[in-house]
């Protein structure tokens, strides 16, 4: 699979009571991938949401990332997210074996994302690029640095941190290869807004 186009992902507060009407639209809309972002310690209300979400995932050909939970991954067969905290890369790919996708959080730093591409991650991920509502306090990363990137990487660069279709087309531009999107993508008053985002952000990698 080509790692392309809207990555979504999933945020406890936003998505309560509403976490698999709104998935499902984002994949309708045409969301590639999907990351399943719970910190809680609640594991199994995590079990069951990540299985209906692998559900969901499976019947729109997307595929789903557990964010920081190795062995939730393992359980499940789908890929996983790491942060910079979030324990060894190399042991991750030792678990989960070649094919699950596995990718990095990089922050503003080149020498993070080599080090993760060396390690076997299959994408890395730079922000944030703009406010966030998720992490306001986290680093910040520009589009020259898409541009070196993009020059100087093989794998795939996901740009997230305040994605909305407004700045989206730039990052794209710049060599994101996918957009991570949270806030927004799935701040929206119904489903079908949620679809008609999701189908709106696809549509931008169309373009290019």
């Amino acid at each position: 699979m080509k790692l392309s186009g809207l990555y979504a992902i999933t945020d406890t507060q936003l998505l309560s009571g509403r976490l698999l009407p709104y998935v499902e639209a984002a994949l309708k809309g045409g969301a590639r991938l999907l990351q399943y972002r719970d910190k809680s310690n609640e594991e199994a209300r995590r079990l069951r949401e990540a299985e209906a979400l692998r559900e969901l995932c499976e019947r729109y050909s997307a595929k789903l990332i557990i964010n920081d939970d190795a062995e939730l991954a393992a359980r499940l067969g789908v890929g996983l997210h790491l942060g910079q905290g979030d324990g060894s890369l190399s042991a991750a790919r030792a678990l989960l074996g070649r094919q699950a996708i596995i990718g990095s959080t990089c922050h503003s730093q080149l020498e993070l994302a080599d080090r993760a591409i060396k390690e076997g991650a299959d994408y890395v991920a730079f922000g944030r690029f703009y406010n966030s509502n998720t992490k306001p306090g986290a680093p910040s990363a520009n589009l020259e640095l898409l541009d070196t990137a993009k020059a100087r990487l093989t794998a795939p660069i996901v740009a997230i941190g305040g994605v909305t279709l407004d700045n989206a087309p730039q990052l794209i531009a710049h060599g994101a290869s996918m957009l991570a999107v949270i806030h927004g993508l799935f701040s929206a008053e119904s489903a079908a807004e949620v679809e008609r985002r999701a189908h709106a952000f696809s549509q931008l990698f169309h373009t290019n």
